[in-house]
């Protein structure tokens, strides 16, 4: 079986890529894919970024090796639509700042907008995708999930799965959990691969509970 850095290697001769190309189109520092090569790893922070960069790649096949190179295109019982009536589904690099008072979405960010009529009464600011395997089984890479902003951090629900916007780590779709330590809270995967780890609290800029999931099978 191909290792991650060959999988990787087989899907950027597909795409015509080399190092540096990917390292200017997802944002990963400059030199980290020929570090990861000779350690024969790499983070999971950025393996997100480059399955969040090119969403073709059966992240299944890429972490595990499992399944085919690309992800299939199946219909799905939600429509995408264009008359700005539905949620708008944005890039995570768009949402960044969801935190702040003045947090606006631009036309330009937004992807699509859906239409998914259960989810008229659930008060949904933004719909992203899932990158990375980190939530599976709950989530699959791919996946779209509806997120309400929680204006009032203080209101925290245990164990409930939330994006989390952070200074230093980016976008997290993660558990969160309370912490023995007061100045922290808990980041918890569902995937058992990925340790929880404690994330302090004025390193977060912004939480949004997820509402709801749209997936293709």
């Amino acid at each position: 079986m191909l290792t991650f850095f060959e999988r990787l290697d087989k899907y950027m001769k597909h795409k015509g890529l080399n190092d540096n190309k990917i390292t200017v189109e997802t944002g990963i520092s400059n030199g980290i894919i020929g570090k990861g090569r000779k350690r024969g790893a790499l983070s999971q922070e950025n393996i997100s970024k480059i399955l969040h960069t090119y969403n073709e790649i059966n992240a299944n096949w890429l972490l595990t090796g499992k399944g085919d190179m690309l992800q299939q295109t199946h219909k799905s019982t939600p429509v995408a639509v264009k008359d700005k009536t539905g949620y708008p589904l944005v890039s995570i690099n768009a949402v960044g700042g969801f935190g702040s008072s003045d947090f606006a979405i631009g036309e330009r960010d937004i992807k699509d907008y859906y239409v998914v009529p259960k989810f008229k009464d659930r008060k949904i600011d933004f719909m992203i995708e899932v990158s990375g395997s980190s939530m599976y089984p709950k989530y699959n890479s791919g996946d779209v999930v509806a997120c309400r902003i929680i204006r009032e951090s203080k209101v925290i629900q245990w164990n409930k799965v939330y994006v989390v916007a952070t200074s230093e780590n980016g976008i997290l779709i993660k558990r969160l959990h309370k912490s023995e330590d007061k100045e922290c809270i808990s980041i918890v995967s569902d995937n058992k691969e990925y340790a929880p780890f404690d994330l302090p609290k004025d390193e977060i800029t912004g939480i949004a509970l997820v509402v709801g999931v749209i997936r293709l099978e």
